[in-house]
């Protein structure tokens, strides 16, 4: 087989991350879109799954194979996707995988080929998957999304998004799959972990703060466009069943925070709306993306997207209508090019697809390319040796996980103390990697992952014994160390136990081209993660046997989930003395768990999802309208919205609002820290539309501010409410400010509003 071996002598250039002044862009795109034919044009729309076109012949020389060169001579690609993913579904491991030196040779490599081998040598890009970190060999795994999100922090996600965004760019990429900023309000779904929660402003507000931080170096890709996380039944890729008005004013406003902030790019999802698949959906993508928001950054379909408008969703004949249908909607690059690559040329021949709608798409690719700096810096310099990229930012992986650990109960119990002489640290995800650090994870170094047990012995004394015992795993029903898990117990003066699920993929798992998981019938300890959805949302396996026999031994106890959803807590809340939930707290989620619990660090994190008492309440989130009872359950949640405790206290005082010329309101509150430590408090406000022409929310989050505060100190908080806050979604799905009265409340959490006051506009 022929083989194309990189030069290590080729000339590099430095890619820089500022775009070229937009001044002439256009003339350049226009000047190479009129010379290019249908193929040459076609080809740019296409980005192929890349992880299969190089083998690694030792550690310093990757080579480009012959199943690339094949692939180049029959289409001329605009970029590749995964080309540096490691995982079990590209097989690619840390031995096969490659490091950063070697990603950038295999970068230049491709954008050398791409380069010298066509007719206007456009140079390619990479897409490669961020959701919670680089999914590369080497790169630092931040905590998982919905973790992410309970930190209520805007200034520290800006600052995680800018680390991923320059770990990606760095080895190549120009596009980041991330954030994912689906609103989630079924816990059954099978990627609550990688969103950012229920409510459109937070998530719109973390999830801008994320995207902004990516691209000071590269283009964020926004998933999934549109409603993907309220499938019917919790389903991947089911039908949503919202109308425009909710998809507008509520499941994709936080979308639209994104575009007018700058959003660079986004991604279809593979559901329905209303029976109108959203990859072929010219309403979403056309009239509300482009011409109501004024996006005009790239398109991408998801992995298979547009392939399933004839297989799966069957609204085309065959895959050349659907080809058609997805690129007349407003898809500009088909990710994984099976249709693109296959049928575009053919439907544009046919006159299925016109030479307007084909020149548009190139026309927003060659645009990316220019304003990317890529035709004038089409390479990256070699690094002399491979780097260890979690050095410079495993402080800011530390930092997000301590921020984002909600402390759901407390009778008193933490913070246990460092002079603890014995203690039990029993559960399945004690002592797991994998099972810390969520979906979208490429495999590690079990010396970079600090797990539970790790980090309760780092903050213990060297004379204090430590004592460890599985009890359970996540999914399977052997209770044969049990016995280990409660004689540990009765022989500590504390137990720590850590239960929860699992989004950790192995390499025996078989896998469909979309990524999702066959399930083959074995009992795996994966309960969560891209295809993992649930008809119920308890504790898997025997974890809740568990929790009550080592509750049983009277005990002081400490239950810790760690979870992609928010699982049901009943029986952990009846049981310990204490509850958190450190969702996927990533690479150094055992330390900042051992912070918490021995108080070297005050938790602050709130729930960015309502925890359900029961799976027959979904959904349950807290702009609802309220509800009465069930004859057997409580309709309100186990824990709101918002809510999260604190070791110290906090005492809110004197609202003051006021309205200036411009309209705005002016809303101010003072904030106490009465208790015994110094920490954070995430102040949260929320405004009623008492009256309005369209059922308005029960209450929506219109700010938060995530604040430290020392003992005794007050501080006034500060929030600016502008008319649009005030405004509504009218039948007409334009956003207007009608009159009438609004109650501003400021609280703690959702259910928790210390001070309010009703206003009239």
């Amino acid at each position: 087989m022929k083989k194309y071996i990189i030069l290590s002598f080729a000339i590099i250039f430095l890619v820089g991350c500022s775009s070229p002044k937009a001044d002439g862009i256009d003339t350049k795109v226009e000047s190479l879109l009129s010379q290019m034919t249908v193929n040459e044009k076609v080809g740019q729309l296409c980005c192929p799954i890349g992880f299969n076109f190089y083998e690694k012949v030792n550690d310093s020389t990757v080579i480009l194979n012959e199943a690339f060169m094949k692939m180049w001579d029959t289409l001329q690609c605009g970029g590749f996707y995964g080309v540096l993913r490691a995982d079990p579904w590209s097989q690619k491991t840390i031995e096969s995988g490659l490091d950063e030196r070697q990603s950038v040779l295999i970068f230049n490599e491709m954008q050398r080929n791409a380069i010298e081998n066509s007719r206007f040598g456009i140079p390619i890009y990479f897409a490669e998957e961020c959701v919670h970190g680089f999914m590369a060999v080497n790169a630092t795994v931040f905590p998982i999304g919905i973790c992410q999100a309970a930190t209520w922090d805007e200034d520290l996600l800006y600052k995680v998004g800018d680390a991923v965004g320059a770990e990606a760019a760095a080895r190549g990429a120009k596009f980041a799959y991330g954030p994912v900023i689906d609103i989630t309000r079924d816990p059954r779904w099978s990627r609550v972990e990688e969103s950012l929660g229920e409510d459109p402003y937070l998530s719109g507000t973390l999830g801008t703060a994320i995207m902004k931080g990516m691209q000071n170096h590269l283009a964020s890709t926004l998933k999934h466009f549109s409603s993907f996380g309220v499938s019917e039944g919790g389903h991947h890729g089911s039908g949503t069943s919202a109308g425009n008005h909710e998809i507008l004013a509520e499941l994709n406003s936080n979308f639209e925070t994104a575009v007018r902030n700058d959003a660079k790019s986004i991604m279809t999802s593979y559901n329905c709306i209303d029976g109108i698949p959203c990859t072929s959906n010219r309403w979403l993508l056309k009239d509300i993306l482009r011409e109501r928001w004024g996006f005009d950054g790239v398109v991408f379909s998801d992995l298979g997207s547009i392939w399933a408008l004839h297989s799966t969703h069957r609204t085309a004949e065959d895959q050349l209508e659907g080809t058609a249908q997805a690129i007349n909607a407003g898809v500009d690059i088909d990710l994984g090019a099976s249709n693109y690559g296959a049928f575009l040329e053919d439907a544009v021949n046919k006159g299925l697809v016109s030479m307007e709608t084909l020149d548009n798409a190139v026309r927003n690719v060659l645009k990316f390319k220019y304003e990317s700096g890529l035709f004038d810096n089409p390479y990256l310099p070699v690094p002399d040796e491979p780097t260890d990229c979690h050095a410079a930012i495993k402080e800011l992986a530390l930092q997000t996980a301590r921020e984002g650990i909600v402390l759901l109960k407390n009778d008193g119990i933490l913070p246990l103390s460092k002079d603890i002489e014995n203690i039990a640290v029993i559960g399945p995800n004690a002592d797991n990697t994998y099972n810390q650090l969520g979906d979208y994870t490429a495999p590690q170094n079990p010396d970079d992952i600090i797990t539970v047990l790790e980090g309760i012995r780092n903050h213990v004394s060297s004379t204090a014994t430590v004592t460890y015992a599985k009890g359970c795993s996540v999914r399977d029903t052997d209770d044969a160390d049990f016995d280990a898990a409660l004689k540990a117990t009765k022989n500590a003066d504390a137990t720590v136990l850590v239960v929860g699920g699992s989004s950790a993929r192995n390499f025996k798992t078989s896998y469909r081209s979309t990524d999702t998981v066959i399930l083959d019938g074995h009992v795996a300890d994966m309960d969560c993660g891209e295809g993992y959805d649930r008809a119920t949302i308890s504790l898997s396996g025997l974890q809740d046997r568990l929790i009550e026999a080592v509750a049983a031994t009277g005990k002081p106890l400490v239950i810790v989930f760690i979870e992609g959803r928010p699982l049901l807590k009943n029986t952990a809340v009846e049981n310990g003395n204490a509850v958190m939930t450190a969702f996927y707290p990533g690479q150094e989620g055992g330390n900042a768990i051992a912070d918490v619990i021995f108080g070297n660090y005050n938790p602050a994190g709130r729930l960015p999802m309502s925890q359900p008492r029961s799976v027959g309440q979904i959904p349950v989130y807290y702009s609802q309208p309220k509800q009465r009872d069930y004859i057997d359950c409580q309709s309100s949640p186990l824990f709101p919205f918002g809510h999260g405790l604190s070791y110290t206290k906090f005492d809110y005082n004197n609202l003051n609002i006021n309205i200036d010329s411009a309209q705005n309101v002016i809303v101010t509150v003072e904030v106490t820290n009465a208790g015994d430590y110094d920490g954070d408090e995430v102040v949260q406000l929320y405004v009623r539309d008492e009256i309005a022409s369209v059922a308005p929310p029960e209450k929506l989050l219109k700010g938060f501010k995530r604040i430290f505060i020392q003992r005794n100190e007050t501080k006034t908080v500060t929030f600016t409410l502008k008319p649009h806050d005030f405004s509504i979604l009218n039948e007409k799905l334009e956003w207007k400010a009608e009159p009438g009265d609004f109650t501003i409340m400021v609280g703690t959490s959702s259910d928790d509003i210390r001070q309010r006051q009703i206003i009239n506009l």
